[in-house]
């Protein structure tokens, strides 16, 4: 088997002639492979799967230009076999024949084994998927689906019974920016390699708009440079201009380290605090115009969720893990707007900070206090010698009590029997915590049974 992780896939290709630079670019072993770690990295199944030679067929669902063909080529080029591809778009039961006849032709002469790569095969109908099934059993080849769309939907569930699924990941904009820099730099088969001149230079910030706007697409990314260089005289430097004119807008200022991005975030931050949907929309669009990976938003609104809002709606956190969630199964086009959703929602939620407060008072004085000894009562009795020291001596098992609730106990150290940390606003689901902790105090002001021998003070006496 060949070397998978060194040599020249391309290296018999007519030299001279014209390629566009994603096809030039295309990895020539997974070492040059970029993303999908959770794949093909160190370990990991696929990456096994060439190591080993211990193939079976598959399907690889991710979106366009994640590098679904470049993988299928690269494991023929492993196993040292025939690659045959052919597009459900353009193909038919025909095509699927030749291909079928031309395998075995070649396992019978030589002993070839063949990988037959079917782009988008979800767009076969049920008869053509099914043309597939015998010679995937009998192994006339290696059968390898890539589509777009979720297999258990598309495809039959006998096709997908003799092939596993593994889902390709959006690349981020970092790795999308990584495969730029490398057509940059390379000599050979990059931006120079149809050129006499050395290229061009391109701002650092440019090129992270530049992978930005490929929208997680590689492929797209290189077409962008590529247009990019034709726009550029040899060995002068991008301007901002020829940024637009190849992305057809303009390039919004957008530092994601510098003042202007906190500026930005901050106006964010403060319009959903603030109450303002219209202004939440609009700093996350001109975050988003900018540059900004919408990820950072969707950790910033998780952020808002529990600190400016809190218990007044619990709801908002799970809506913001939800929104984070859609990001990820679908991508930027329609996971920016499930982010957009998720702000929109906190803007207008009832806000309370009450939790946020409680946890750092919390926090602070368990820094400054003494480490009290937890109370005898509170206290785990696993064995018979913690049971003679007194532990959970005079426990009161809540669901016992009345109402499920031990008036009269408490919980904390004796020395802060009496402290509250949380204090319930009057906004949102937090109204009824508050009536619902001063309804549980007054069982407690009322209780013959009072741990410390104290009262409680009553909820509404302290606000």
């Amino acid at each position: 088997m060949k070397d998978l992780f060194s040599g020249n896939l391309f290296s018999g290709a007519a030299t001279g002639a014209y390629q566009p630079l994603a096809a030039r670019m295309r990895p020539a072993s997974l070492d040059d492979y970029i993303g999908q770690s959770h794949l093909v990295g160190p370990g990991k199944p696929l990456r096994r799967m060439v190591e080993t030679g211990h193939c079976h067929s598959f399907i690889l669902w991710g979106p366009p230009g994640v590098g679904k063909t470049t993988f299928a080529q690269l494991l023929s080029h492993a196993l040292d076999a025939q690659f045959i591809e052919i597009s459900a778009v353009m193909s038919g039961v025909k095509e699927i024949r030749a291909a079928v006849d031309q395998a075995k032709n070649l396992r019978q002469m030589s002993g070839t084994q063949t990988v037959l790569f079917v782009d988008e095969v979800h767009r076969f109908n049920k008869s053509q998927q099914d043309a597939f099934l015998p010679f995937i059993e009998d192994g006339t080849f290696l059968f390898i689906g890539a589509t777009t769309e979720n297999p258990a939907f598309e495809l039959n569930s006998a096709l997908l019974s003799r092939a596993r699924v593994y889902r390709l990941k959006t690349p981020s904009v970092d790795e999308v920016k990584l495969v730029l820099v490398r057509a940059l730099e390379n000599h050979e088969k990059g931006i120079a390699a149809y050129s006499q001149e050395s290229g061009f230079q391109i701002d650092d910030y440019f090129l992270s708009v530049l992978a930005q706007a490929a929208d997680g697409d590689i492929r797209r990314g290189l077409n962008f440079l590529e247009i990019l260089s034709d726009l550029v005289e040899p060995g002068s430097k991008v301007t901002q201009e020829q940024l637009e004119d190849v992305l057809g807008g303009s390039v919004r200022r957008f530092d994601r380290k510098g003042d202007v991005f906190y500026d930005q975030i901050s106006a964010f931050h403060k319009s959903v605090r603030g109450s303002s949907p219209d202004g939440a929309l609009y700093w996350m669009a001109r975050m988003l115009d900018g540059g900004c990976d919408p990820l950072y938003i969707a950790r910033r609104l998780l952020a808002i969720a529990s600190e400016d809002i809190g218990n007044a709606d619990p709801r908002a956190l799970q809506i913001g893990l939800n929104a984070w969630d859609v990001f990820e199964r679908v991508g930027p086009g329609e996971g920016n707007r499930a982010i957009a959703q998720a702000a929109v929602y906190m803007a207008c939620a009832p806000k309370s900070n009450a939790v946020y407060k409680a946890f750092n008072q919390a926090m602070s004085d368990v820094a400054a206090q003494p480490s009290y000894e937890v109370p005898a009562h509170l206290r785990n009795a696993p064995t018979s010698l913690a049971k003679s020291m007194g532990h959970g001596d005079e426990y009161r098992y809540a669901h016992n009590e009345e109402h499920a609730y031990a008036a009269g106990e408490n919980y904390m150290p004796e020395e802060l029997a009496d402290m509250r940390y949380y204090q319930p606003t009057d906004r949102g689901l937090e109204k009824k915590i508050n009536d619902k902790l001063a309804w549980l105090s007054d069982l407690d002001n009322q209780s013959p049974l009072q741990r410390y021998g104290s009262l409680y003070q009553s909820q509404g006496d302290e606000e």
